[in-house]
Order: C-alpha cells, then sequence, then structure tokens
C-alpha cells in the first residue's frame, strides 16, 4: 500500500503541519515533513505569504507518545474570550496519559548557544526597533524552566514610553517583530531560534488572564457536567490552559479543529 502524502498550507510552518496531520489523522511523529514554502509574515503584516510544507506518512511498528508543543505566540490585553456552551450529548473520550519528562541537564555548549542567541537577538532587534523609528530600550532575561521540557529561554523585554503601537490588536504587530527577529537571527546563527520578545510585561499578563480563565471556565464545566469550547487561539495560547488544567480533578482539555480554528474544548471527568 503507498505511502500517504500530501501538501497543506497555513499561517507559518506549524500551521501548516498541524493542518496537514489533521486530514491525515496522524501524530507529528508519524509523518515526514518537507517544508515547500516557509511563508512570510511580510514586514509586520505586510506581503504575508502562507507557508506550505509537504507531508508524508511514515509505517510506524509502535504507538508513539506524542509531546505538548510549544509555538508561537499570539496575546493581547483585551476581554477574555466568551465560552460556547455545547448542548448537545457529547461521547467523553478517555484522557490523554500524561507522560513523565525528564528535564535535559543544563551544559556548556547549551549555555554558550543560549548566550550567542541572546547577543544576535539584542543586536538584530534593536537594528528593527530603529528601522521603525521607536525609541526604547532592551533587557535580556532568562524564563524560568517549561514545566514539562524543563527548557530554559532568552527573553528580551523592550521598556519605552507608550509602546500599544508595539503591541498591535491582538498582539499582531508584536508577534510580527519575534517572526521576523527570529528568522533574522536563525539565520545568521544557521540554527533555529527560540526566544522570546515581550513589551513592558504585556505576554505576562496575558498568560495569568488566561491561566484565570481556564480556572474559571474548569468550573463552570464541573458544575454543569457540560463541556465548553474556547475561541481559537494559537497553540502557545491553547497550551497555557492545557498546563493550568493539567492537574485539575474535575476536567481535562483537549485541542480540536483544524489550522487557526483550533481551539481548546474543556470536558467534565466521569
Amino acid at each position: 500500500m503507498g505511502q500517504k502524502v500530501i501538501e497543506s498550507k497555513g499561517s507559518d510552518v506549524e500551521a501548516a503541519i498541524q493542518a496537514g496531520l489533521a486530514k491525515l489523522g496522524l501524530s507529528r511523529d508519524e509523518v515526514e515533513v518537507e517544508i515547500l514554502d516557509q511563508g512570510s509574515k511580510g514586514l509586520l503584516g505586510i506581503g504575508a505569504r502562507q507557508a506550505q510544507v509537504r507531508l508524508t506518512a511514515k509505517v510506524v511498528t509502535q504507538p508513539v507518545v506524542v509531546e505538548p508543543v510549544v509555538q508561537e505566540p499570539d496575546p493581547e490585553p483585551v476581554p477574555e474570550p466568551e465560552p460556547v456552551l455545547e448542548p448537545e450529548p457529547v461521547v467523553v473520550e478517555p484522557e490523554p496519559v500524561k507522560t513523565a519528562v525528564i528535564p535535559a541537564e543544563e551544559n556548556e555548549e547549551t549555555t554558550t548557544a543560549r548566550e550567542n542567541e541572546r547577543e544576535a537577538a539584542v543586536e538584530t532587534v534593536t537594528a528593527l526597533l530603529e528601522k521603525m523609528h521607536v525609541e526604547a530600550t532592551l533587557t535580556t532575561s532568562l524564563s524560568e524552566p517549561d514545566d514539562v521540557t524543563g527548557r530554559i529561554i532568552n527573553v528580551l523585554e523592550i521598556h519605552g514610553n507608550d509602546l500599544s503601537t508595539l503591541i498591535g490588536p491582538r498582539g499582531d504587530t508584536l508577534n510580527s517583530l519575534q517572526y521576523i527577529a527570529r528568522l533574522m537571527v536563525g539565520h545568521q546563527l544557521r540554527t533555529r531560534a527560540g526566544f522570546v520578545i515581550d513589551v513592558e510585561g504585556y505576554r505576562q499578563r496575558r498568560e495569568q488572564a488566561l491561566s484565570r480563565l481556564a480556572d474559571r471556565m474548569a468550573r463552570k464545566v464541573a458544575k454543569s457536567k457540560r463541556p465548553m469550547s474556547l475561541e481559537p487561539m494559537p497553540p502557545h495560547e491553547r497550551r497555557i490552559i492545557h498546563m493550568t488544567l493539567r492537574e485539575d480533578k474535575y476536567v481535562y482539555t483537549e485541542s480540536t479543529g483544524e489550522g487557526n480554528r483550533r481551539k481548546v474544548r474543556i470536558i467534565p471527568k466521569q
């Protein structure tokens, strides 16, 4: 029987991959990914082009455990998304098995690579801000270890007066700036860049708002015994919901939908 091969598009490479996986009904580890077009968000949204990938199904001989995907942002300090109550009866799917992940140990090579990335990122973001005629200063720090992978990343914080235009509606401008800066640094260092750019603590405030939303919706689902779906969110925001409720005694979560329409569903435990 021949291999399954499809091509799919998305707002970025990861979105294109996720859309293709949904069509194939397979996990990330069950396919070979060929990037046909990295796509481009353009300069602050101008000249945007969708990413395109080709997915080829692998022949697997045993189940593959899919680790959570840490992906890119799209936050904003706007009213929290309204949940959608699902009135129809739902067949509850089994709760995903939680697997323990041992954080990778820090070593000299990892530390050096992170320092090189930080220096290149500061230089690149400073140049981009100058070209945008934005008067601001940069500070750098390291994130807390990721709850699942233990990964530590560089964080670049932009400070200045009236930087709301640098964030943009739903954080679109900030996300475009981060996307462009990562591409430039990755090209310079010939590796994938993973640093995060923030403006005056915006991302942290957004994360806190999403965590509160998750807790509030979980209590409603537990009380009503009926699942709720939140509005579509980018991968990193869905992950905040999943991580907030991963140890909840009364509900569990799953992502549903395709591409930019993927959203988190909160389901009562039986």
